[in-house]
């Protein structure tokens, strides 16, 4: 469906490629898709071809590629658990989120591709979604499950333009504390919209993965097609 480009890194220290799925109208706002701990895979890929298929530009960029370009894993097996997570330890934010700077400059400059730009993220991606409300000029940001979202609250004060939040009550990757943190924090913000999915344990919107939920999946991508409905077109 897609294909890939390359993008070169703002610090000058190499490149990266990211991959690309273009609506069939030729013209459209575009969507960053930011990946989970398991690289740019079929579902992140998936997942940026199902935009595509909507009407958008779809980007999804590898950023792990300062520790090694390429990667893609599933949550299938407890090697590639490890490694998954290991990737993660090594991962520099700071790093990652100027890599979606440059995603997000890329893709305004798409042919076609109208400059209205959302961000959507999984679990690692929906910490860069937050950080990418907080940290950079994308018109609207999608969160899903984001992690250690609540130690970095503080920069929600920067956040001017529209993001919404998917939160699972039931995720073992972000505590209930952490929860109810995130929403004494964020609720009343003007441009914040969460979102709780009861029952459902992270990354509940990963196809084929262990806790997917078809019906909480469908819930959640109605309600951020419609708000990038609303925000980019």
């Amino acid at each position: 469906m897609g294909r890939e480009i390359t993008l070169t890194a703002a610090d000058g220290s190499g490149s990266f490629t990211a991959y690309l799925a273009e609506p069939a109208s030729g013209t459209g706002p575009g969507i960053v898709v930011i990946q989970e701990i398991f690289g740019v895979n079929q579902d992140v890929r998936k997942k940026a071809d199902d935009w595509a298929a909507k009407g958008y530009f779809a980007l999804a960029p590898d950023l792990f590629w300062r520790q090694e370009p390429g990667v893609q894993l599933t949550d299938k097996t407890e090697e590639e658990w490890k490694k998954a997570f290991a990737l993660l330890q090594g991962f520099d934010v700071e790093k990652g989120v100027e890599d979606l700077k440059i995603t997000i400059d890329a893709l305004r400059e798409v042919h076609g591709c109208t400059g209205k730009i959302g961000t959507i993220g999984f679990c690692l991606g929906g910490r860069l979604a937050y950080l990418c409300a907080t940290r950079t000029n994308a018109d609207a940001n999608a969160s899903y499950y984001g992690v250690t979202i609540e130690n970095m609250l503080d920069e929600a004060a920067n956040i001017t333009k529209p993001l919404i939040m998917h939160i699972a009550t039931e995720d073992k990757f972000v505590s209930k504390e952490a929860q109810a943190q995130i929403h004494a924090a964020l609720d009343d913000h003007p441009q914040i919209t969460i979102y709780d999915y009861e029952g459902q344990d992270h990354a509940f919107t990963r196809i084929g993965g262990q806790h997917f939920n078809q019906e909480a999946t469908d819930l959640a991508h109605g309600r951020t097609t419609e708000f990038f409905a609303e925000h980019l077109k």
